[in-house]
């Protein structure tokens, strides 16, 4: 009984389920755009802040890919150059 529910549902046509999801996509822009202006605007009004927020994801991200880069500790390490 549960599958006749579920199949009940579902979209009747193709026509139902492209306009389902336009509107979807309509609603998922709109919110983000909504989201972009409202981090337009709390960057104009704390640009100091948000420029210490971008070093702080900066510096996360590099620590993050330097540590992924390490973590093949099964490797040789590289020679070291002769002093001449």
């Amino acid at each position: 009984m549960a599958d006749t529910e579920t199949a009940n549902a579902l979209p009747e046509t193709i026509e139902e389920a492209k306009q389902e999801a336009k509107s979807f996509l309509a609603q998922a822009q709109e919110a983000i755009g909504d989201a972009v202006d409202a981090t337009v605007a709390a960057v104009k009004e704390h640009p100091i802040a948000a420029a210490g927020i971008a070093a702080g994801v900066a510096a996360a991200v590099g620590g993050a890919a330097y540590a992924a880069t390490q973590l093949g500790g099964d490797k040789e390490p590289a020679p070291a150059k002769a002093k001449e």
